[in-house]
């Protein structure tokens, strides 16, 4: 087990923004390294999807939310 002092240390370190940009790099490194495996191996590239997609309240078909509840 490590000490309080080495954990306090490395929370303090990864809870730096130099973390989080090494993390997103290393991230990014490991998954062109994985599509370029998948390319190889004769595996589609996958489509980009949207994440989410934003609308106007007005564009929004209100059904109710289907329950089984009796008011």
């Amino acid at each position: 087990m490590m000490s309080n002092n080495f954990e306090k240390a490395f929370s303090d370190f990864i809870d730096r923004r130099e973390y989080d940009r090494a993390e997103n790099a290393l991230f990014d490194m490991v998954r062109i390294a994985f599509l370029a495996g998948w390319k190889a191996a004769g595996g589609n590239t996958p489509q980009p999807q949207k994440i989410f997609e934003i609308g106007h309240k007005a564009d929004i078909k209100w059904k109710g939310i289907d329950s089984n509840l009796k008011e």
